[in-house]
């Protein structure tokens, strides 16, 4: 059945988003209809869905639960892509993705959560690979951006000594939905340290880095996201550690701080940031950035350009894949440039 309803939609361009009427669910319809799909917009009830004050000129509306299998097996029919962007993704992954693995149609989602990422690879593979379709975890600026970067940073090595990555925020409004996942998710987060995977220890590994103009010398915090979860499946390193300057999380930790709120036509807001990977080999340093606007509003084009990398079979591979494990992360990531990111590469 999953091989003969995805035969039927195949020519078709409707993608379902599920969580469409969140912040980052908008920013992502949008960007599909940009890209020429036709979105779908599901909700998990008419009240939430009213509350938001969604309405999309064009945009049909469906509303599913993940409580109700069969709910989002007619939320998904004729679709030939799901995006799940309502979290927390330790709810909601799980019943969204096996979803789409049953309805024969590829699923992406954007979870920062490791449990998350880590329970969709290895619950969904195995389907996956059955219906012949892509899943994809994380594909959002926590995780799949690291990932793009750290794998264009690696480039042509086998393995690498020891992975870094720099994230740079200049502020942080947390949407509602943030805060809700923070709450839920409140398993250890984890790095690889000296070839293993571990807790990171508490209080958090502080450091200092060197951010490229505009933001120059930061204090940093180790603070590990579903980018480890990515990376460790494609690539070999002894040591991969996240960090992140202390301005976001001043704003984070402070319940006053409020959400973000538009600052141009696209509704994206003010906030900027800077990524950077950095793989060292030996005496070798690669190092890889990209820099943009809007945390929130920049995971649309990333989860645009993976859907439609994925429709268009390019690569074509099956099951539960990283985006720096199935893409070319380079040509992916100059893809976003100059109007999405700057992106820049170098050696030392």
């Amino acid at each position: 059945m999953a091989h003969a309803r995805q035969q039927s939609s195949r020519d078709g361009h409707c993608v379902a988003v599920f969580g469409a009427s969140g912040h980052t669910g908008r920013f992502v319809v949008a960007e599909l209809r940009r890209r020429g799909f036709e979105p779908l917009a599901v909700a998990r009830s008419h009240t939430r869905l009213a509350e938001s004050g969604f309405v999309v000129e064009g945009v049909p509306v469906k509303t599913a639960s993940i409580d109700d299998a069969v709910s989002l097996d007619r939320a998904f029919e004729h679709t030939v892509a799901v995006v799940n962007c309502a979290g927390p993704f330790l709810d909601t992954a799980g019943a969204v993705g096996a979803a789409a693995v049953r309805a024969g149609v590829h699923y992406v989602d954007v979870t920062a959560e490791q449990p998350s990422a880590q329970a969709t690879f290895e619950t969904l593979d195995a389907g996956a690979r059955e219906a012949h379709v892509t899943v994809m975890p994380a594909m959002g600026f926590f995780g799949g951006l690291g990932d793009l970067l750290v794998t264009t940073a690696v480039g042509d090595w086998d393995h690498v000594d020891a992975i870094r990555i720099g994230i740079a925020l200049d502020s942080w409004h947390p949407t509602a939905g943030t805060r809700i996942t923070g709450a839920r998710n409140t398993a250890p987060r984890r790095a690889i340290i000296e070839g293993k995977l571990t807790t990171l220890p508490q209080p958090p590994r502080e450091e200092s880095w060197e951010f490229s103009d505009p933001f120059g010398h930061q204090r940093v915090t180790e603070i590990s996201f579903s980018e480890v979860v990515l990376i460790t499946r494609h690539i070999r390193t002894q040591n991969l550690r996240t960090y992140l300057n202390h301005a976001p999380l001043r704003d984070l930790r402070d319940p006053a701080t409020p959400e973000p709120t538009p600052a141009d036509e696209a509704g994206r807001s003010a906030q900027t940031f800077l990524v950077e990977a950095q793989a060292r080999r030996g005496p070798a340093t690669r190092r890889a950035s990209a820099s943009g606007r809007d945390i929130y509003a920049f995971t649309a084009p990333l989860v645009g350009e993976a859907v439609q990398r994925i429709l268009a079979g390019n690569p074509r591979r099956s099951g539960a894949l990283a985006p720096g494990e199935l893409f070319d992360a380079p040509d992916f990531l100059r893809a976003l440039t100059p109007d999405t990111m700057t992106l820049e590469i170098s050696e030392i």
